[in-house]
């Protein structure tokens, strides 16, 4: 049994593709027989119990312009560094580079304890956005590279998203450590449920879910609807999902004039609502270029609903065209073009959703497997004192 801290900077309530990834890690190697410990910022003052794991919060301020987010230094709270000390640990995961990595980092060198660090996100993207100035986005990649430095292990949740943190700088190995996904089936009472709630009747339905931010290439998505109901197609649009874009995203759905067509429907908290949603869809529109190994895509093929995203994307990198999902050019016009094409053809269709069923989820157990013989090697290799001065990281 391993004793295990996972770091993250967001997690429950707010459900983002990282903080998904930790409950995941957490819930399924408690279930394997492993304590974990999650730390995290303080999102919600209530009570969060009922976890398999345990939920050690520090306070949090909100991020400017990014209100669903917290930030805040671990090491000021001493309510948290009281209850962190009570809490023994064999290894030390990062799912952050920022705060929690930076409490991550600490406590690593304080315990002398492996430091696995996985990088998700492109944060040159993020920098930039909430900057508007390439210069400084470049001295926050440097923070970040930085920070993969000190650690023992760095992992990638895939191939394309390794290859984007050393065009960062990073020079070190890295594991590629792939997301997993929850295998679950759904009702045809729900279904009926979704087609009844949003009055879609025989309609095929394309499907985005997804933080409503402009970085999601949401525009993208709306402006090839505007193009398929001006060429006479039959369809609607469901987006689930909160942001800081949704009244500008509302706004330009007015302006395409797909009001008719296009719905936004908000945070869906019910899991079988979603897993609903996925399974009436025909198609999950999703062509993100800013994800690295989105979680929606592989939730899309639980329930047999092929993905179209952008080609040569990081996040298409699981996708087969024609095979288990389709790809389109970055651009709206081919974007209508492969859609307007799959929902002629819905027999087709059906069967690459079969194929990205088959194909693209792996289950979390199957995924913890090798992590855990991975936390297994780098605990045996601590105490053999064979890891890198951890005084090197302090920050």
């Amino acid at each position: 049994m391993l004793k295990i801290g996972q770091f993250t900077d967001t997690f429950l309530p707010v459900v983002d593709g990282v903080g998904r990834v930790v409950q995941a890690y957490s819930e399924t190697l408690c279930k394997m027989g492993n304590q974990v410990t999650v730390v995290a910022p303080m999102y919600d003052t209530g009570f969060q119990g009922g976890f398999p794991f345990q939920l050690v919060e520090y306070v949090g301020s909100s991020v400017p312009g990014m209100k669903q987010y917290k930030v805040g230094e671990a090491v000021l709270d001493a309510h948290y560094r009281r209850r962190i000390r009570m809490i023994d640990l064999d290894l030390i995961h990062a799912h952050s580079p920022f705060t929690a990595g930076s409490e991550a980092l600490r406590l690593a060198a304080v315990r002398k304890l492996p430091l696995v660090g996985t990088f998700h996100s492109k944060y040159y993207d993020d920098f930039l956005k909430a900057t508007r100035s390439e210069s400084i986005a470049k001295m926050g990649v440097k923070l970040v590279v930085s920070f993969y430095n000190r650690c023992d292990e760095v992992w990638a949740v895939g191939k394309n998203t390794a290859d984007v943190l050393r065009e960062y700088g990073y020079e070190g190995e890295i594991q590629v450590m792939p997301n997993g996904a929850t295998l679950r089936t759904v009702s045809p009472g729900d279904v009926e449920q979704v087609n009844r709630r949003w009055n879609l009747g025989t309609d095929p339905l394309i499907l985005f879910v997804g933080q409503m931010d402009w970085k999601k290439n949401i525009l993208t998505v709306l402006e090839a609807c505007a193009e398929m109901k001006k060429n006479g197609i039959t369809f609607r649009l469901l987006l689930a999902g909160q942001g800081m874009d949704m009244n500008a995203i509302s706004q330009k759905i007015h302006d395409l004039n797909i009001q008719d067509r296009a719905e936004l429907l908000g945070h869906i908290t019910d899991a079988s609502l979603l897993d609903a949603l996925y399974a009436r869809a025909s198609l999950f529109a999703f062509p993100s270029l800013y994800d690295a190994a989105p979680m929606v895509v592989r939730e899309a093929a639980v329930m047999g609903t092929p993905s179209v995203m952008v080609r040569n994307s990081t996040a298409a990198e699981i996708i087969r065209h024609g095979e288990n999902g389709l790809l389109c050019d970055n651009d709206p016009k081919d974007l209508a073009r492969v859609m307007t094409e799959a929902l002629k053809e819905p027999e087709k269709l059906e069967l690459i959703g079969q194929q990205a069923k088959e194909t693209i989820p792996v289950p979390w157990d199957k995924v913890m497997e090798t992590a855990v013989e991975r936390y297994e090697r780098l605990v045996a290799l601590g105490k053999e004192g064979k890891l890198k001065d951890k005084r090197k990281r302090m920050l």
